[in-house]
């Protein structure tokens, strides 16, 4: 496995949100030319080096990790990963049926894969960090914020891949009040580790 590179990354300015950083970090994997297993610096190096929290840091990592970018293992740290394909680039098979599959029926197909994230998310055995991911923090709860947070509970990357292919056909939701309030329901049953209401929560998720 390559090692960390030598060069360090010039802060990002406090005021900037996570998503900023996530970008700001994956522009420094393409210009360093990191590949496939090369490993980023410790998440305390990288928080001291960009001038950002810990939590911060955290929230950036875990949107890196949802989109393939990079993925974080226990006890090693934060690898990264080589960019998914697209879903016309979807070797065998299964490219070729999504692609030509009707849109409906790819709605219907993410959103079992939602409800199969979810249920994965809501049997994390670490309550607190349930709780800390998703609890409401009297913001309004976005689709994209709520399910970056169940993708990494659930910490399935092979789930994560199946769903950024459907969601190339079934993309993500447009805010409304019906979708936060499915949401909310959905945030409360991974807290309370109900894996089956938590599944329920995901019907029609899609076109709330």
């Amino acid at each position: 496995m390559a090692s960390v590179t030598p060069r360090r990354m010039s802060p990002v300015r406090r005021e900037r949100l996570y998503e900023s950083l996530a970008a700001h970090i994956s522009d420094f994997i393409e210009a360093q030319g990191l590949v496939g297993g090369d490993r980023l610096p410790s998440e305390r190096q990288l928080a001291t080096e960009l001038g950002v929290s810990r939590a911060t840091l955290s929230r950036a990592l875990a949107a890196l990790e949802t989109r393939g970018r990079i993925e974080v293992r226990h006890g090693v740290g934060a690898l990264v990963r080589d960019p998914a394909p697209s879903i016309g680039e979807a070797p065998g098979l299964l490219g070729e049926q999504l692609a030509s599959r009707p849109r409906d029926e790819v709605y219907a197909a993410r959103e079992a894969m939602l409800a199969g994230i979810a249920r994965a998310a809501a049997t994390n055995p670490q309550s607190s960090l349930r709780l800390a991911m998703l609890a409401d923090d009297g913001r309004a709860r976005t689709f994209e914020h709520t399910w970056r947070c169940i993708r990494r509970l659930a910490g399935s990357q092979l789930l994560a891949d199946f769903d950024d292919m459907l969601a190339e056909k079934a993309p993500d939701p447009q805010d409304s009040p019906r979708l936060r309030a499915s949401l909310d329901a959905l945030a409360e049953a991974i807290i309370r580790g109900d894996g089956s209401a938590a599944a329920t929560a995901c019907l029609g998720q899609l076109t709330a």
